[in-house]
């Protein structure tokens, strides 16, 4: 999956990592002439092989400069073009999945994709490629030469980074796993947090705000639990491991045993220079070829997820454009499944007549919002058809014909005159104010600093009214509303009625009812029970039979 990510940036990052070997030789160069220039000036002396090798380590220097920089600019380069082309591909593909497709997931989960998996690629396309090539050619042509100058030095010089490898084994053991868990732990805090601020608004009205915000604590400290008990036992054994190839006792180990072999006449003196030179950068390369492995376990990690959005299935597209005949509303043996295996829906067959109201009752978890939904096509019915005038609402461009005000209403970041326009940008001032004050909220807004123009900053019954004059605006001939004054304070509730009897007015509507007391008027009750229809009616006609609307509605009272 990471190398399909990585593919269109493939041909660049070997770019990159051809100009960082010549990095990493270059860099290497000016401590082999430093060697070099030791033996010419403690030796014969000659002053122009002396200025060459000088010149050599110049040049060195100048090459390392500018290879780094350029393999530093292709590899930042890559990384942005990647981003760009993840974003807009998520982007695009969420404008493709069924709206269901987001109500199975929180909002910190979907955040978490678009952003810190994009944002988990930075390091490893950025900075991860070039550093692993120089943890791998630094160390393989420094030991080359330290063998050349003399075997016995090198191998001791290299002697204490087993102990370091036997660590890195131990404390990688179990390592994708702990990355997954603590993955999963930081997606609750940021759905948590999401959710927190999203309904602050809400829970302060009913005196929630401390139970919301201790959801939030618990996932912190889920979290912190989690990470601590990955990262402390690490921690010691990483401590004990960097001390074994620290330069200082690298440096301990060149010193004693060159110090042993030129008092045994074996050794140049002149000789332990490029192990105290070179040898002591050995070990580092090791470290951050470790974390450039942590950041390639990461990638892999946010490259699975990253995949599984991209993956999503798409909301199939008709290449029919029906013409429905009228706005009349079937449910023709409609099934439908989430998991294709257990049933939410079963056999359902219903008639909306146009400029009716149908209500949907049920207990919870009965099928009222997911038959709802299967209207405003959030998922296409695994068996039966859904009907507009006749026609398939899968051969129904999205958008045309339902419009939906739910209770959990979302404003965007941007104008409330733009919220509004949603459904229809080319809308004119006119037809703007004209919905918001069908829907109560025209003076609202006008008080609002800045007014129509200013950032959608609203309380939740007043949100609730913009949702109710963005549907106004939409003028669809079919509506769909999830008790749209659930969770309004007394206040806004009234303005909300009054706005969606305006709204409801001549078009079909589909109610989900969570209040009985709200839907008496409609002129057919529907109540569901374990996904099937098991009464019909109205008001009066319910009550009087002996079944589940009756219980409901005493209940209720």
């Amino acid at each position: 999956m990471l190398g399909q990510l990585l593919a269109p940036v493939r041909g660049r990052l070997w770019a990159a990592a051809g100009l960082q070997v010549v990095a990493a030789v270059a860099g290497l160069v000016p401590y082999v002439m430093v060697a070099e220039l030791a033996r010419e000036l403690l030796g014969a002396g000659d002053a122009g092989r002396a200025w060459a090798i000088v010149g050599v380590a110049v040049v060195a220097v100048v090459v390392r400069i500018v290879t780094m920089g350029a393999a530093v600019t292709v590899t930042h380069l890559a990384d942005a073009g990647l981003q760009l082309r993840l974003r807009r591909g998520i982007v695009a593909k969420l404008g493709t999945v069924p709206l269901g497709w987001f109500t199975a997931r929180s909002s910190g989960a979907v955040k978490t994709a678009v952003q810190d998996d994009v944002n988990s690629l930075h390091h490893l396309v950025g900075h991860a490629v070039l550093d692993l090539v120089s943890a791998v050619v630094v160390p393989v042509l420094s030991l080359a030469y330290l063998l050349w100058v003399d075997w016995r030095m090198a191998l001791a010089t290299v002697g204490t980074l087993p102990i370091y490898l036997l660590a890195y084994a131990v404390m990688m053991r179990g390592y994708q796993a702990k990355l997954g868990e603590v993955a999963e732990a930081t997606a609750r805090i940021n759905s948590t947090a999401v959710e927190f601020v999203h309904g602050i608004a809400v829970v302060k009205t009913f005196g929630q705000a401390r139970r919301a915000y201790q959801r939030f604590a618990r996932a912190a400290d889920d979290f912190s639990a989690r990470f601590r008990s990955w990262v402390e036992p690490m921690t010691r054994i990483e401590a004990a491991a960097q001390g074994a190839i620290m330069p200082v006792t690298v440096l301990l180990v060149v010193l004693v045993t060159g110090t042993a072999l030129v008092s045994a006449g074996s050794l140049a003196a002149v000789d332990i220079l490029p192990f105290a030179l070179l040898g002591l950068g050995l070990g580092q390369p090791m470290v951050t070829l470790g974390f450039g492995m942590g950041a390639l376990q990461e990638a892999r990690e946010a490259a699975g997820r990253l995949a599984g959005v991209l993956a999503a299935p798409e909301l199939p597209q008709s290449q029919v454009k029906a013409v429905p005949d009228g706005h009349l509303v079937e449910f023709d043996q409609v099934g439908f499944s989430y998991d294709g295996v257990n049933e939410v829906l079963s056999d359902i067959t219903l008639t909306l007549a146009p400029g009716t109201v149908t209500a949907l009752v049920g207990h919870s978890g009965s099928g009222k919002s997911t038959l709802a939904r299967l209207l405003a096509r959030y998922w296409d019915p695994t068996s039966g058809v859904v009907r507009i005038g006749g026609a398939d609402v899968r051969d129904i461009p999205p958008g045309e014909l339902v419009a939906t005000v739910f209770q959990d209403v979302r404003l965007l970041r941007m104008s409330v005159r733009d919220n509004i326009a949603l459904a229809r940008p080319h809308a004119t001032d006119d037809e703007i104010y004209a919905a918001a004050k069908a829907a109560q909220i025209h003076d609202r807004i006008l008080a609002l600093p800045g007014g129509y123009d200013a950032e959608a900053d609203l309380s939740g019954g007043e949100a609730q009214r913009v949702s109710i004059a963005r549907a106004l605006l939409a003028d669809t001939p079919v509506l769909v509303l999830d008790e749209a004054t659930a969770f309004a304070d007394p206040e806004s509730e009234a303005a909300i009625q009054d706005a969606l009897s305006t709204l409801a007015a001549g078009r079909t509507v589909l109610v989900i009812a969570h209040r009985l007391p709200t839907i008496v008027g409609a002129d057919q009750i529907v109540v569901l029970d374990r996904g099937r229809i098991a009464q019909r009616g109205t008001h009066p006609q319910l009550l009087a039979e002996d079944g589940i609307y009756r219980t409901l509605w005493e209940r209720s009272r």
